[in-house]
């Protein structure tokens, strides 16, 4: 059913009403919709303080306090009915407010402009929903840490170009995700920080006619600073961009992570088994256990580079102060909240559920001749230059691969050809499991740097 078109609020100077396009294309409810307990709580502290300078009555603030609480309880319960012809959020709620409460609410904008009004409620809308995802990266990172306890033992093969390199322990790699994500949560922190100067009383870009109080402001929606310029309070996205960068660079690391499950559980690998849980079936193959949610999640990385560019763009060629092309930052920026979430919700899933299969990643270390570079370093301690040592550990390996022999059954006897000054002490140089507990610098895989790892993490998830 089409909307009954209304006067609009700003329509005292037209003479004409809007064009059907202009209706469309300007229409923003249907999206920042969900900004509304923010834009009621911006609401309420501006209705206080215009009447602690005494532009409202105690009794028309009392009204406006009333009446949008029962406009946050109606949408909270779905009983609100949004109008697209009232454009936005903030229109909505102005509109129905004035028609329950009468001049009450049309006093409620002065001193106000839907400029500075949108730039505050995008600020508290990202603060509000960097707790929930904060609250997420926490979970993530206490599943990692669990996982990394319970498989200390197992060893598996690291990689580089994604041939064998050098055993590792399994807990070590998990580690790594661990303190990208601790990373993650640093520049969630800091794209929060970069919200929290408020801009609200700016007016719609030189300030308002008005003795407005914006220290009460900021201290009324616990906001750390004030944004000091009223042009760059109504013009500046950075805040968002911060965002949408945290969220990018979130994206790589779970793509990667995902990546690597995906790997992991191939039959080529079988490094791991992903819970039915998180894997679906085939319409056509009845064998098949596909990971979906790790390729989904992959995928995914793609919409928040994506969202990160398109808020670039949007803000790019844009002149001092607010202009409408900025209505366009806030489907980008929901979208990558919403992705977020999703991807970090799927990814506790994934690693809550996750079975290791410790004897097939052992066996991967014994490919590729996963020590060489140990008996390199052998040779080095020995006194033998590092770049000779590589030469006679790079020969031994063309060797086995020559006479087909297993390079971790080589004998003391046959490893003296490429050099006298090896010794009994060889078999214990090549077993990868040894190997690891040479490694002797601070944030290594050995079990003591894997220990200590652990607890610095866990520490630092608070």
């Amino acid at each position: 059913m089409t909307e009954k078109k209304e006067k609009k609020l700003w329509g005292g100077r037209f003479d004409q009403g809007s064009s059907d396009i202009t209706e469309r294309i300007s229409k923003s409810v249907h999206f920042d919709s969900r900004m509304y307990k923010q834009d009621i709580r911006g609401s309420i502290a501006h209705a206080r303080m215009l009447e602690k300078m005494g532009i409202l009555s105690s009794s028309e603030l009392n009204d406006i306090i009333q009446g949008l609480e029962k406009i946050r309880e109606e949408i909270n319960a779905g009983e609100f009915k949004f109008l697209s012809s009232r454009e936005d959020i903030h229109m909505n709620i102005e509109a129905a407010l004035t028609e329950r409460i009468g001049d009450a609410g049309k006093r409620l904008h002065t001193g106000r402009s839907r400029n500075d009004q949108v730039a505050v409620d995008i600020r508290m809308y990202i603060i509000d929903e960097a707790l929930e995802i904060d609250s997420l990266l926490k979970k993530l990172l206490h599943e990692l840490v669990a996982l990394a306890e319970r498989n200390t033992d197992v060893i598996m093969p690291g990689y580089t170009h994604m041939q064998v390199a050098q055993p590792v322990r399994f807990s070590h790699h998990m580690l790594a995700y661990a303190w990208q994500l601790l990373r993650d949560r640093g520049r969630l922190r800091a794209a929060v920080d970069a919200c929290s100067s408020l801009p609200l009383g700016s007016g719609a870009l030189s300030g308002v006619n008005y003795l407005n109080d914006r220290e009460f402001l900021k201290n009324e929606l616990k906001f750390n600073d004030i944004v000091m310029n009223s042009m760059d309070a109504v013009s500046d996205r950075d805040f968002a961009l911060d965002f949408l960068y945290f969220a990018a660079v979130l994206g790589v690391h779970l793509s990667r992570f995902c990546e690597e499950l995906v790997l992991w559980s191939t039959a080529e690998f079988n490094f791991i088994k992903l819970s039915d849980s998180v894997t679906t079936g085939s319409s056509i193959m009845p064998q098949k256990r596909n990971p979906d949610v790790a390729e989904l999640i992959r995928g995914k990385s793609g919409r928040l580079y994506g969202n990160l560019v398109a808020l670039l763009t949007i803000l790019k060629g844009l002149p001092m102060t607010y202009n409408r092309d900025m209505q366009e930052d806030k489907e980008p920026l929901f979208d990558s909240i919403d992705t977020v979430k999703l991807s970090l919700e799927g990814m506790i899933e994934m690693i809550s559920t996750v079975e290791i299969n410790r004897e097939r990643m052992k066996e991967g270390v014994y490919r590729n001749f996963s020590t060489a570079t140990d008996l390199a370093d052998y040779l080095v301690k020995k006194g033998v230059p590092f770049r000779e040592s590589h030469e006679i550990s790079g020969r031994i390996v063309r060797y086995c691969e020559t006479e087909k022999k297993d390079f971790f059954r080589l004998t003391p006897d046959e490893l003296k050809v490429f050099s006298p000054l090896i010794d009994e002490e060889i078999k214990d140089i090549l077993d990868p499991e040894k190997a690891i507990e040479r490694k002797l610098s601070m944030g290594s895989t050995s079990t003591d740097s894997v220990s200590k790892q652990i607890d610095i993490i866990k520490k630092m998830i608070i």
